[in-house]
Formats: C-alpha cells, sequence, structure tokens
C-alpha cells in the first residue's frame, strides 16, 4: 500500500509518537482526541518529537513531516478517508468497543483498523462488527518512534490479508513488525518482560539484590547483548554445538526454576512494599520528566547507531 491518509485516534504520549512516525515515511496525518487540551497541544508536541529525531539523524525533514500534520474536526473528519487507523484509546474493554464500533462504521471499507492496545485481544472488542475481519492489533513498544517493534495479533476472524498488509505498512514507515499468529494475553513482548520482571520483584523483596544492582544486571549485563540479538541467537554462542548442545548442557538448571516461578505474591504486600522501599529515589515530576528526556535521548542515539550497522550490512 502506498503512503496515503492514516488516522491517530487518540494523541497521548503513543498517538503522538505514531503521528512523528507516519509523517516522518511521507503519510498524511489526521489527528483525533475528544480530550480537547490533548488535542491542541499535539502538533506542537510531534513537531519537537521530529525535531529530536532529526537531531540524531532519524528524520530528514521534520518541517516537511509536521506539515502533513493536521487536527481533524471530528472522528468521521479524521477517518473518512484514511487508508489506516490507528487507534490508542484508554485500555477499557468497553470504551474499545463504542470506539471501534463508530471506527469501522466511519472508516473506508477498505481501511485498515489497528489498535495500540498493550493487553486486550482483538476478539474482545470487534466479535460484533461488520467489517471485524480487518481489525487487528497492533502494539508498538513506549516509546515508539524510538523502539521500532510493533506486534501484530488479529482477532480469529481477522483476515490473513490484512496482517500482511499491515506488515508491509508498518515496514514501510521504517517499524519492525512481527506477528502473533494467536491470540494471547499480554501478547509476546509483555510475556517475555513480566517472566523477568516478576523475577526481578522476587529477588529485590527476598533480599538477594539491591534494586540498583538488580537494574545494572539487566542494563549491564543481559541487556548489552539483548539489544542486539534475541534470547535464542544468545544461546546459540552460549554453547559449542549451538542450541541443541545448550539445551543439553544448562537445561536441567531451567527446569528447576521453571519448576517454582515467582507468583502473584511479588506483586502483593509485603514483597510490593519492600521492592518500593528498595528503590533510593524519591519520585517527583522533575525526576519523571528528566529520566524521560534521558531516556529519549539514548534510545534516539541507540536507534541511529543499529541504523548504521544496518546500512553496513
Amino acid at each position: 500500500m502506498p503512503n496515503g491518509n492514516v488516522a491517530i485516534v487518540g494523541v497521548g504520549l503513543i498517538g503522538r509518537a505514531w503521528a512523528a512516525i507516519f509523517a516522518r515515511a511521507g503519510w498524511r496525518v489526521r489527528l483525533t482526541d475528544p480530550h480537547a487540551p490533548t488535542l491542541e497541544a499535539a502538533p506542537r508536541l510531534i513537531r519537537d518529537e521530529l525535531e529530536a529525531l532529526h537531531r540524531h539523524g532519524l528524520a530528514d525533514d521534520p518541517a516537511g513531516a509536521a506539515a502533513r500534520i493536521a487536527v481533524a474536526d471530528s472522528l468521521a473528519d479524521a477517518v473518512g478517508d484514511a487508508a489506516f487507523v490507528q487507534e490508542n484509546g484508554p485500555e477499557k474493554v468497553a470504551d474499545k468497543i463504542a470506539l471501534f464500533a463508530d471506527i469501522d462504521r466511519m472508516a473506508p471499507a477498505d481501511a485498515l483498523l489497528a489498535s495500540s492496545t498493550s493487553a486486550i485481544v482483538a476478539s474482545r472488542f470487534t466479535e460484533n462488527l461488520p467489517g471485524r475481519a480487518r481489525c487487528f492489533v497492533g502494539h508498538p513498544v513506549n516509546p515508539p518512534h524510538l523502539v521500532p517493534l510493533v506486534e501484530l495479533c488479529g482477532a480469529p476472524w481477522t483476515s490473513p490479508d490484512v496482517i500482511a498488509q499491515a506488515r508491509e505498512i508498518y515496514r514501510g514507515i521504517g517499524q519492525i513488525p512481527v506477528t502473533v499468529t494467536r491470540e494471547i494475553n499480554g501478547f509476546v513482548l509483555n510475556r517475555l518482560q513480566g517472566a523477568l520482571l516478576a523475577e526481578a520483584f522476587r529477588l529485590v523483596g527476598e533480599g538477594y539484590i539491591s534494586a540498583e544492582d538488580l537494574d545494572h544486571t539487566v542494563k549491564d549485563g543481559l541487556g548489552t547483548r539483548w539489544s542486539f540479538m534475541g534470547p535464542f541467537e544468545t544461546i546459540e554462542l552460549n554453547a559449542p554445538g549451538g542450541i541443541p548442545d545448550y539445551c543439553a548442557r544448562y537445561t536441567g538448571f531451567y527446569k528447576e526454576l521453571a519448576a517454582l516461578p515467582a507468583g502473584p505474591a511479588v506483586y502483593e504486600s509485603p514483597n510490593v512494599d519492600r521492592v518500593i522501599a528498595a528503590w533510593p529515589h524519591q519520585v517527583t515530576p522533575e525526576r519523571i520528566a528528566g529520566l524521560t528526556a534521558w531516556r529519549n535521548e539514548r534510545l534516539a542515539a541507540l536507534a541511529a547507531h543499529k541504523a548504521k550497522q544496518s546500512r553496513k550490512s
């Protein structure tokens, strides 16, 4: 599908990032949000993100991209001539049922309808839609304009052609699409993240390691490899005979771990109280804003580095 019109429904952090991504790739972007102050602020904030991307060589023409973005007068105006809709509304099933009913009714019959939901499978909010075959989840990673992965997961009735088209569209705008072939709560990324996070809560809450050293273990250990290798690629190199050899050598230990997984109690008192007490930093708006800006700069530099290495290979 060539560049066309995309409707961004909901322009909080995720919606604004999607707008920047599509506009950077040459799409004409229409923004809509029921919260007037959020909608009013969105074009300026998106322009700022495009300028930041440009500083790192991740956007060629930020002014031109910003010029392709417009605020729609209504949801109907936003989706009325869209080839693609990216919804970023509240993580509530009832809200998504109502919103997708409107989008399905208002958008052209051949438009693809994606939801950015991070936890709600598409079958829960598209079952009764006349156009349910064109609906699917396109779950990004926060922040999407700096972390390119997007998980595609359809409902049982989603057309395979729709998923194939969506993969091409996301790839064409610079994202890295992966297909989750069957619905599962949390999709794949959050399930992997959840497994590590539960063990992190257990290890810190039970006093095996400090919260800051736990973070060092990931960002200066596992995460260093994981920034360019997946877990299967990693274990292939951790035994002379590759993955079969690794399984023969090391899975006895992992079977012991799997037999006693971190349970729901790690997210409840008293364990969660111990984890919170172990984090030595006070939460303030200034700290969160400063860390967010620092994170985005680091992610932009990493994205630029990976793009440069990809061009060399």
